[in-house]
């Protein structure tokens, strides 16, 4: 039977499983909505293709499948860049449609002309236009591939006009088939092996192919080996944070007892993550050229290993097979590194001990309530700013996934996460984490979760400003405030106006009341919190100058 190419996009993508997509309409892809209307797939209508390519991206990381995202050309394309650079760097699977001019306009500069080749190039891990409606099922069946193989991360397709619009007829092909899970035996003796020797032994854990079952076989493995375990920049839902192995987070901001751990250990068993700049301290933790300790490196792409970091064994195999597979491998004897251990540990309870702030209203004391009132599934999500510090050093996450937060430092990335992470997961409360700088760059998506069912509950954190540029700008140019002030709507009114729950905290005792009334009004809400503007970071203000 004859197809436009836009239904046999779609049915192309309910073939490999997708359910919801996130989109923001344009006429260079009606055919492509024709499709949708009667396909089976739900349409996420967003309001800029920032937050649809967001909301596409925190889908992929809940999922582990890819997040798929459609735009138009020319500033569509532009405006969804953001959300596609986060993909890169955290390593999502992710999928981009843009709609592209017809192919007969093509090399002329037309209306929204751009080569998406070579704007995402360097950005997506495969970026391509497809030239004939023919070989649809053929582009999506790789993209798809690509997007979940090795590492995993964001694939761009330009769906011209023209071969959207056209009918054809060729046949669907199957979903993609998973590659078999699993490690090597040898493998995991090997690492085993090397850990035996070990007097300082550190794991890291991160990257984003991961599972409920993984987080689990962390506790295990580190239990079983008694093992001091980290995780990298805002992977904190890898292990249970209450675990008494748990040692803290690599990330930005991070404990200095623990960056000096990473400094002085022996062997540093690396899970997933890549090991790049932020948990390394800027490569000074770790020096690349001299790192001392025996490097074990395991990661789901070969070519990921060695490429800053010479391992001393590459293990190439996926995060979740690596884990089980070495939570089933005994210690030859006893361990020698249980006093480093539990040093450890006490770092980390020492370093989550809140430090009171200036205000009435303290971030310290909010973010340690929801941490203990919160039930274990919870999701947390946040965009960048020095707010999300006391975010990731207060709240203990507990089950996988419970956080969501762009490794890119991406800024606007909180609510357009939560609409996701609410969509997929409706049973689950879902809290976004925003600054007011953050929270101004996306907060239209707030009609999104309104007329999508989405109601997730923003903790707004207004100190009016930029904070952490602030904070820099104090410690460069003290005194001489520059570009970093900020006007803030009533937010509590323009809750409303969205039809959503509003409030404004001006005192810390008043927030746990605040957030019952915004979790029993069943409605997108937010609790914004008037933060003292001179609390740049849990242990900075600028009395103290920054």
């Amino acid at each position: 039977m004859a197809r436009h190419g836009g239904r046999v996009l779609t049915d192309q993508l309910a073939r490999q499983g997708v359910r919801r997509v996130f989109s923001v309409p344009g006429e260079s892809f009606l055919a492509v909505l024709d499709g949708l209307h009667d396909g089976g797939i739900e349409n996420v209508v967003c309001r800029h293709e920032g937050g649809a390519a967001m909301m596409a991206d925190a889908h992929g990381k809940l999922t582990g499948t890819p997040g798929i995202a459609f735009v138009t050309r020319g500033p569509g394309a532009s405006n969804a860049a953001a959300g596609v650079h986060i993909a890169r760097q955290d390593s999502t699977p992710m999928i981009l449609f843009v709609g592209q001019i017809e192919h007969g306009h093509r090399d002329r500069d037309a209306f929204q002309e751009l080569d998406y080749r070579a704007v995402f190039g360097s950005m997506a891990k495969w970026a391509a236009e497809i030239d004939t409606p023919e070989r649809l099922p053929e582009y999506v069946s790789r993209a798809f591939h690509v997007a979940q193989s090795g590492r995993p991360g964001p694939v761009v397709l330009a769906l011209p006009e023209d071969v959207l619009s056209a009918q054809v007829e060729v046949a669907d092909l199957p979903a993609r088939a998973a590659p078999a899970a699993g490690m090597d035996p040898a493998a995991a003796e090997a690492i085993c092996a090397r850990l035996e020797r070990a007097q300082r032994p550190l794991v890291v854990l991160g990257g984003s192919d991961w599972s409920r079952a993984a987080a689990a076989d962390a506790a295990r493995f580190a239990e079983r080996w008694d093992l001091p375990v980290t995780v990298s920049f805002r992977r904190q839902d890898r292990m249970d944070n209450r675990h008494p192995n748990y040692a803290g987070d690599l990330g930005v901001g991070m404990n200095p007892a623990l960056g000096a751990r990473l400094r002085e250990a022996d062997c540093l068993l690396v899970i997933g993550s890549r090991l790049g700049d932020v948990p390394t301290g800027g490569y000074t933790l770790l020096d690349p050229a001299r790192p001392g300790a025996t490097l074990i490196h395991v990661h789901p792409d070969p070519d990921t290993p060695g490429q800053v970091y010479r391992p001393d064994l590459a293990v190439t195999a996926a995060a979740p097979a690596a884990i089980a597979a070495l939570a089933g491998c005994p210690p030859a004897g006893p361990r020698a590194w249980s006093d480093w251990t539990r040093a450890a540990r006490a770092d980390y309870e020492r370093w989550t001990t809140p430090l009171p702030t200036p205000g009435d209203v303290k971030l310290e004391e909010v973010v340690t309530w929801l941490s203990d009132a919160l039930p274990d599934d919870a999701i947390l999500t946040n965009g960048a700013g020095n707010y999300a510090a006391w975010v990731h050093r207060y709240f203990r996450a507990r089950t996988y996934p419970g956080q969501l937060a762009p490794t890119s430092g991406s800024m606007g990335y909180g609510l357009p996460a939560a609409i996701a992470a609410k969509l997929e997961h409706p049973e689950r409360p879902v809290v976004c984490f925003a600054g007011d700088g953050c929270f101004q760059m996306t907060l239209n998506e707030f009609s999104t979760a309104r007329q999508h069912g989405a109601p997730v509950i923003v903790v707004l954190c207004n100190n009016g400003q930029y904070g952490t540029i602030r904070m820099h700008q104090e410690r460069h140019y003290p005194g001489r405030v520059s570009g970093t002030a900020l006007f803030n709507p009533d937010y509590a009114a323009l809750a409303a106006a969205y039809g959503g729950h509003g409030e404004r905290v001006t005192r810390s005792a008043d927030f746990p009341e605040a957030f019952r009334r915004a979790e029993a009004a069943g409605r997108p809400a937010i609790i914004e919190l008037a933060l003292d503007p001179s609390a740049l970071s849990p242990a900075l203000t600028l009395d103290a100058g920054g």
